[in-house]
């Protein structure tokens, strides 16, 4: 099965504009990991299900709203944000990660895609002056630590389904890592949203802010 027809086995509603940027994601993320290794190569082979699919299992939980803006952290090769920047054309995503290498190879990516909604910016969350209903992240720390760096961003005016929070991508056992936030997170097994091996013991988690 090719990487579009996978997304499109769960999400059937693709337009073609989507359709031909998800086509393009892993040719741009193929050349630049000659250059530089953001992608492991044995990731790539398997790229729309470990790295796409994954980012948009947020996009299940919480769909986006126009206008609504959206903070990626860590975004490292530009995942989540990237994918559900495709996702939810009308909605506003800034990018951030520290690592300038990771930077260059998501501007051009953002560039190439030809994605209006995303800005780029290589920074640490904690230095941002801006509030942004929904941060999302996959897996950059645990999250104790990742609510300590974002918490303040949080806009307080809500307009989703969900309360304006964290949506975060994490695998494996979270009972150490959520216990200090009691009955607040909520929980999602992606294996729910997409029926294959890879998705076990992954999930995504929401808390509120």
């Amino acid at each position: 099965m090719s990487g579009i027809d996978l997304l499109l086995n769960y999400f059937p509603d693709l337009g073609e504009r989507q359709k031909e940027q998800y086509a393009a994601m892993e040719g741009l993320y193929s050349e630049w990991n000659e250059k530089i290794n953001v992608i492991s190569r044995k990731d790539m082979e398997n790229f729309y299900e470990h790295h796409v699919l994954h980012s948009l299992a947020i996009a299940k939980v919480q769909p986006f709203k126009p206008m609504a803006e959206i903070l990626d952290v860590g975004t490292g090769g530009g995942f989540p944000g990237v994918p559900l920047a495709v996702m939810f054309p009308d909605t506003k995503f800034t990018l951030v990660d520290s690592v300038g290498k990771k930077i260059k190879v998501v501007s051009d990516v953002v560039e190439q895609l030809g994605l209006q909604n995303c800005t780029v910016l290589q920074a640490r969350a904690e230095s941002l002056t801006g509030e942004y209903d929904f941060v999302v992240s996959r897996a950059v720390t645990a999250l104790p630590e990742f609510y300590g760096w974002v918490k303040k961003k949080v806009s307080r005016s809500n307009y989703h389904e969900l309360h304006n929070g964290i949506l975060y991508l994490k695998g494996g056992d979270l009972r150490k890592e959520l216990a200090p936030f009691g009955k607040r997170p909520r929980t999602w097994e992606v294996h729910d949203f997409y029926p294959l091996p890879w998705f076990e013991e992954k999930r995504v988690v929401y808390l509120s802010v």
